[in-house]
Formats: structure tokens, sequence, C-alpha cells
């Protein structure tokens, strides 16, 4: 798209092969995601012996063909890069200093950090962020699936 800032995605410590192809399905779906960051023990679509992931794949359905990513064993490592390369990193995420993910308008290069499906982010990365979004939850549950979280949030702010 044009005129729209670069959208990469970190994916961090999601412990689902079926989350993270279900991110690529998105994030090939909204168009505007240049690339994925594996961080952590998140699978990726192959594995260190260049074996597809069998439930990635299965649930990216190709889509991991068409987004570029590339993994990270730390976080750390990537965030500093990214930094260096004037992105502004934005969590989704509950937490005391999140607003709600319908204000957030992106206009520079971004990196979204989505965390660990139970655990989330921990309060270290979250102090590294430029902004923490979250998605007001109004039923019994605390939280959505991380995949799901992700798909709401990258289609609320396509322009």
């Amino acid at each position: 798209m044009k005129n729209q800032p670069k959208i990469s995605l970190i994916l961090h410590n999601i412990r689902s092969a079926q989350n993270v192809g279900a991110i690529f399905r998105v994030a090939d779906a909204v168009g505007m995601v240049e690339k994925i960051y594996l961080t952590g023990y998140t699978p990726a679509p192959v594995d260190r012996f260049g074996r597809p992931s069998r439930e990635v794949v299965k649930t990216a359905l190709g889509a991991e063909n068409y987004v570029k990513w590339e993994s990270f064993k730390t976080i750390n490592n990537l965030l500093k890069k990214l930094l260096a390369s004037s992105f502004q990193l934005l969590a989704l995420e509950q937490s005391d200093n999140s607003v709600d993910y319908r204000k957030i308008k992106i206009k520079n290069p971004t990196a979204i950090i989505v965390g660990n499906e139970v655990r989330g982010l921990n309060p270290a990365i979250l102090k590294k962020c430029d902004q923490v979004a979250e998605i007001p939850m109004r039923g019994r549950k605390e939280s959505l699936n991380a995949a799901v979280a992700c798909g709401i949030f990258l289609f609320q702010i396509i322009p």
C-alpha cells in the first residue's frame, strides 16, 4: 500500500504452532505486514533442519511462503536492531499503561509485539515499547487468543 508505514510483527514465545500459522494467514490477508520475526521458542514454518513444521504450515495454508520471516533466539537482539532502524515498538498486551487499540494510529515504521498466550509479555519488554495497545474485554474471559487479537488489531489499523 502506498504511503503506509512499514509494519512488522514480532511473535515472542508463542507456544502454539497453530497460532503462528494463523498469524501468518492474517499477515498475508491484511497485505501490509512486511515481515514476521519469531523470537524465543516461537515455532517457525521450518525447523532447524529445513523441514516444514507440519502444524504451522497446515494452519498458514501457504501464507508462510508469501510473508517474509526470520527467527531470532532472543528478542533483545532484534529490538536493538529495529530501534537502530528507527522502528517504533508497539505491544499488543494488557497492562496498566495500555490504550484502547482503536486509538492507535501508526505513522512510522512499527514493530508490533505479540506475546505468549498465557503469560503475555515480560514487563521488561513492555518498558521498551513506545505504546501498548489493548483490546477491551467485555465478557467474563480476561483475554483473547493471540492470533485472534493480532487479527483484530491489524485489520483495525488498515487505513
